[in-house]
């Protein structure tokens, strides 16, 4: 049974370097999260149990490029919105989007597929990767995210995440409006 606690884990020594990164950053930046572990969660129906015990809806984290694989997105939005290549396209003025690949998630973000999350921009320290905000979002207290890996999440206030994590990992957002229309 999952439990929702306060911090890092007390056996963080045992986790994948990449999760601790996350837990040595968000300490060292006095953020406050809660965490939960569990099974590896792999899709979004995995994630509903992971809301209850957060107290929140996970957000739906995809790792986008365009078609020459130049340029790299992350995009978070709701979980429940669709997700409709040609709307973002549009605003974002890229042709093309299409899923990046694990090993470019890898490369860019320290990241496997199933895990992908705006905490893998602390690993991207050249600022290949834009990361790109469905306005819902910003009206949320919190924002639920994986550490790097898919076997914790996080809450954490979309306020520290926005104004003190991005900061620190030399990121920012750009906000766009996803309706789930073609």
């Amino acid at each position: 049974m999952m439990q929702l606690y306060m911090g890092r884990p007390a056996d963080a020594e045992s986790r994948l370097p990449r999760e601790q990164r996350v837990y040595d950053c968000l300490d060292s930046l006095g953020i406050t999260y809660y965490r939960t572990d569990h099974a590896p969660a792999e899709t979004m129906e995995d994630c509903k149990a992971v809301d209850e015990v957060l107290g929140i809806e996970m957000c739906k984290n995809l790792f986008l490029c365009n078609r020459q694989k130049t340029k790299f997105y992350l995009l978070l939005m709701p979980a429940a919105k669709p997700f409709k290549t040609k709307e973002l396209s549009a605003q974002i003025n890229a042709a093309r989007l299409s899923f990046a690949s694990g090993d470019a998630m890898l490369a860019y973000l320290d990241i496997q597929p199933g895990a992908v999350s705006v905490m893998g921009l602390l690993n991207d320290a050249e600022n290949s990767v834009t990361l790109l905000i469905d306005e819902d979002l910003l009206h949320n207290e919190y924002l639920g995210c994986h550490p790097c890996v898919n076997t914790s999440s996080l809450k954490i206030r979309t306020k520290d995440v926005l104004e003190v994590f991005l900061p620190a990992v030399r990121h920012s957002y750009t906000t766009v409006k996803l309706n789930g229309e073609s």
